[in-house]
């Protein structure tokens, strides 16, 4: 029986590479033990057949950010993990337009960022990437946000001009807003610093009811046409 031994070391003998780039194809999930692709180098093997895809190629292995589109009714900030059991292999968008290659870490320490409300559906954004977190925690009120939401009642003639400048919320003046109807009964907003709660609040100030909210972006990443319960990555080039 041969004596436990680090992938990484198996494969840096099989690739005749140094340790470090063994580690990077790992990472990249181009190796697999016994036809599993595995992608931690510390994953101990012994007589395991160990394989390097013949199409391996040397990349530093980027953080994973994922644009789920929650569905309404989901309380996905609770914790950091609420909305791990949603996003898996088998709920990735199957039109994902990016090249990345699915791997098992891409799942691990996920953090959801962008706060949206349990009862609203739309765009969430959890990632691995420290640029994405700082970007949507520190600069998030700078940030603008489209919503649709769908109303009931009838509003005043002078509810329009009170939506895009002139309520409260929480005790404070809220900034202007973008606000236009895309039908009869649905609304678009285009918004910044907005607070869970924030949008049902300013309908009630003008006489109107919510039936659903659902976001369809955040500064330039877009909820584009992907379906409820699905999830596609977001290229690292990208920027909010």
């Amino acid at each position: 029986m041969s004596a436990p031994v680090r992938l990484a070391k198996r494969v840096s003998e099989l690739a005749r590479c140094s340790r470090s780039e063994a580690e990077q194809y790992i990472e990249g999930g181009w190796v697999s033990v016994d036809g599993r692709v595995v992608d931690m180098p510390q994953h101990m093997v012994t007589t395991e057949a160990v394989e390097l895809d013949a199409a391996a190629r040397l990349a530093v292995a980027e953080p994973a950010t994922i644009l789920f589109h929650k569905p309404a009714g989901l309380d996905a900030f609770s914790t950091s993990d609420a909305a791990l059991p949603y996003v898996d292999a088998g709920t990735r968008w199957s039109e994902d337009p990016t090249e990345v290659r699915l791997l098992q870490r891409h799942f691990h320490r996920l953090t959801p960022l962008a706060p949206l409300e349990p009862e609203a559906s739309g765009l969430m954004v959890l990632s691995q990437d420290g640029r994405v977190w700082r970007r949507l925690t520190e600069d998030l009120d700078g940030i603008e946000q489209e919503f649709v939401v769908e109303v009931s009642g009838e509003m005043p003639f002078y509810g329009m001009q009170r939506l895009k400048h002139g309520l409260q919320y929480d005790g404070h003046t809220l900034p202007p807003c973008k606000v236009s109807w895309q039908n009869e009964v649905r609304l678009r907003f285009a918004i910044k610093g907005v607070r869970p709660g924030q949008l049902r609040d300013m309908c009630a100030q003008v006489g109107l009811g919510v039936v659903w909210i659902r976001r369809l972006r955040i500064g330039r990443v877009s909820l584009a046409k992907m379906p409820v319960g699905a999830w596609r990555y977001l290229p690292v080039e990208d920027r909010f």
